[in-house]
């Protein structure tokens, strides 16, 4: 296993920010870590780069304990942390032969993580000139240096425009072709988009551990978006079979969620017209994972 998490717990102080956290990552695997803020999930990645230890539990990342074999686990690792820790006034090819330097990596690796990274056009300029877009992408950079074999990325698009999230995301999927990648983020599309496994946390515990099409496949509730051209009694919704739930969106629109994979389309159709009602609009919404994500982390 690339990544191995046994039992892990942390505190600070009376608050308890992971609370006997176990799961393993395969190699290859790209790995998307969600949870609210708050939540554990910098916390772990810490603990994972050795930045702290945990107060219980153990972890190792290539076979290499975190505790124990701390240089090991740092020369295997590629960590870029939520704030991305950049010297501003440094050109960007020489804050890399900087990094090369303490990596004590060839110099021509800093050309090649350039071309992997899309910084060609530039690195000639100051880090303080450049786009939060660039600035993580000198940030991934730095962080593949040394050729690792696990990517420990915490937030990666944080604050990126649209066509920034594309880029880096592009960028993440394509170095984790071969390589192991672990990322938090708070972009369900992201994960949706590169991720090939979801672990959600919440309050310091494992709450989901699925592959992105296992969690998918699982899901047996369908919602139907239906717009009236008049207003309902809402007592008339028990007439349908297998609705779950339903709740006004606005105006005359309602959002129907059944219990049952089968499509549920035709039933609502044949309501609205057995009420003296029209459907204007009828819409299968497929339960996306920003939905799941709220479910699983939603306070009790």
């Amino acid at each position: 296993m690339s990544i191995e998490v046994q039992n892990i717990s942390k505190s600070y102080g009376a608050q308890k920010a992971l609370d006997n956290v176990s799961f393993s990552v395969k190699k290859g695997e790209i790995v998307g870590f969600l949870g609210p803020n708050g939540a554990g999930k910098s916390t772990l990645m810490k603990i994972l780069t050795t930045y702290i230890n945990s107060d219980e539990g153990k972890a190792s990342v290539n076979g290499n304990d975190v505790n124990e074999n701390q240089k090991a686990v740092q020369q295997s690792v590629g960590y870029l942390p939520e704030h991305n820790p950049l010297y501003l006034d440094l050109y960007v090819r020489e804050y890399l032969e900087f990094n090369a330097d303490v990596y004590k990596v060839a110099k021509s690796r800093i050309e090649e993580v350039i071309q992997l990274t899309g910084l060609s056009s530039e690195s000639h300029k100051k880090i303080g000139q450049l786009s939060k877009g660039y600035r993580q992408r000198v940030g991934l950079a730095t962080a593949l240096l040394h050729n690792p074999d696990v990517l420990i990325l915490d937030e990666p698009t944080t604050g990126l425009d649209p066509n920034q999230l594309v880029e880096i995301r592009n960028v993440i999927k394509n170095v984790g072709k071969n390589k192991t990648v672990f990322l938090s983020t708070h972009i369900m599309q992201e994960v949706e988009a590169i991720c090939d496994r979801v672990i959600i946390i919440n309050n310091g515990k494992i709450v989901t551990d699925k592959t992105l099409d296992k969690l998918v496949s699982d899901i047996v509730e369908q919602i139907i978006e239906v717009e009236f051209d008049k207003e309902i009694n809402e007592a008339l919704f028990s007439k349908i079979s297998d609705l779950k739930s339903f709740k006004n969106t606005h105006d005359k629109v309602w959002e129907l969620t059944f219990e049952t994979e089968e499509d549920k389309r035709s039933s609502v159709f044949d309501f609205a017209q057995e009420n003296g009602l029209r459907a204007l609009q009828l819409t299968l919404k497929s339960k996306n994972l920003e939905q799941i994500f709220r479910e699983k982390t939603a306070k009790k």
